[in-house]
């Protein structure tokens, strides 16, 4: 029989769901963490981390390179007409699958106490202060607090009647890795015509090879195998990475409905962390960064309501929220706007040209994106 009353439940095992799990617990505070999941899972996923966020994992006690991630330093994109450009990352980042990231960050939530339980949650009501949770085969949960950590879109958005999932977004991810030739520092970009692919190294020696494109476009050709051929393979470098690499998945990861649209970072008095609460494009290459930059910012302002340092439960939501637009309102601004200017086929060539004529403005561009190294307490 489970143990059904927690001071927080974490709807979600994924980075944010996880980081926030891990935080809580060292302040001796009861979590359970529902996934519907098992561990290790991959993900589509860019798998590109920026250095940001190691002050904060070396905080909750973990080190990305024990389990063999990648020192990323260096930039390069081009266009679907094959024009390039390099540069060097200011903070630089890491290389890291989802599969190894979140298997070790669940381990450490387990060796911290965290209950995590494999199931689905159906339903989420508040009444007196109080949350229940319905959790489809192990009943119902109480809690103080709940973070909503479950992903870009859920069965539980339509309950809650969140705006964005009323709309139809026209983006379809697609991941698989690889083996092959790729430089161990770099982190590439590659634009093509509807799309663009994220290309890194990570553990094991794999390339993470992540792309997003136009729904509608894809639709046009019978499969992945022939989308790629016609459209993602007219920019040159990826049609070398792709024809000279072994695929080491069985089939391609794919998801769809990704939306980029605004979401509230409270929903019904819940907590939302990482793409729950909002998602930057992959274009920018920060999501993961994202997602762990907030389960601190939850965290740390969850201890302070449960230590009483924090008054009442409005003016934790109203902090939070706050403190969420602060930290991650400009970067999303920027991200949408870079996204929607090398969506523009022929405006992305003449951006690449004026960005070879001002380098500088390219390290700027990428820290507009990105956050300072987390400080953590």
């Amino acid at each position: 029989m489970h143990k059904q009353d927690f001071d927080v439940i974490i709807i979600g095992g994924g980075l944010a769901g996880l980081a926030s799990a891990i935080h809580l617990a060292k302040y001796n505070i009861e979590v359970l963490i529902i996934e519907k999941n098992s561990y290790p899972k991959h993900k589509v996923c860019g798998e590109y981390v920026s250095n940001e966020v190691l002050p904060y994992l070396k905080h909750l006690g973990l080190n990305p390179f024990s389990f063999g991630a990648k020192v990323i330093s260096k930039f390069e994109l081009t266009t679907h007409n094959n024009k390039k450009i390099q540069a060097n990352l200011p903070l630089g980042g890491f290389g890291m699958s989802r599969y190894a990231m979140d298997f070790q960050l669940y381990k450490l939530a387990v060796s911290n106490g965290v209950e995590v339980l494999q199931d689905s949650v159906i339903d989420v009501d508040f009444e007196q202060d109080i949350f229940k949770v319905e959790a489809k085969s192990n009943g119902t949960f109480h809690s103080k607090i709940v973070i909503g950590a479950f992903g870009k879109r859920a069965n539980l958005d339509v309950k809650f009647n969140r705006k964005f999932i009323k709309n139809k977004s026209p983006y379809l991810g697609v991941k698989l890795h690889v083996s092959g030739v790729f430089p161990e520092d770099k982190v590439a970009l590659h634009n093509f015509k509807g799309g663009y692919c994220g290309v890194s190294k990570v553990e094991n020696d794999h390339i993470n090879l992540c792309y997003i494109t136009d729904f509608k476009a894809f639709k046009k050709y019978k499969d992945i195998e022939s989308f790629q051929e016609e459209v993602v393979f007219k920019n040159s470098a990826l049609k070398e990475i792709f024809n000279n690499s072994e695929i080491q998945f069985e089939n391609p990861l794919t998801i769809s409905q990704i939306s980029f649209e605004t979401k509230k970072p409270i929903e019904s008095h819940i907590i939302m962390c990482g793409d729950s609460a909002g998602m930057i494009h992959p274009l920018c290459g920060n999501g993961m960064g994202m997602a762990i930059r907030s389960a601190q910012l939850a965290s740390e302002l969850i201890i302070d309501y449960l230590q009483g340092k924090i008054e009442s439960r409005e003016k934790l939501e109203k902090y939070y929220a706050k403190r969420w637009q602060q930290t991650f309102r400009f970067r999303l601004k920027i991200g949408h706007t870079i996204a929607y200017l090398f969506r523009q086929n022929w405006l992305a060539p003449k951006l690449l040209i004026m960005l070879r004529w001002f380098p500088f403005l390219v390290p700027l561009i990428i820290k507009m994106t990105h956050g300072k190294p987390m400080k953590a307490q």
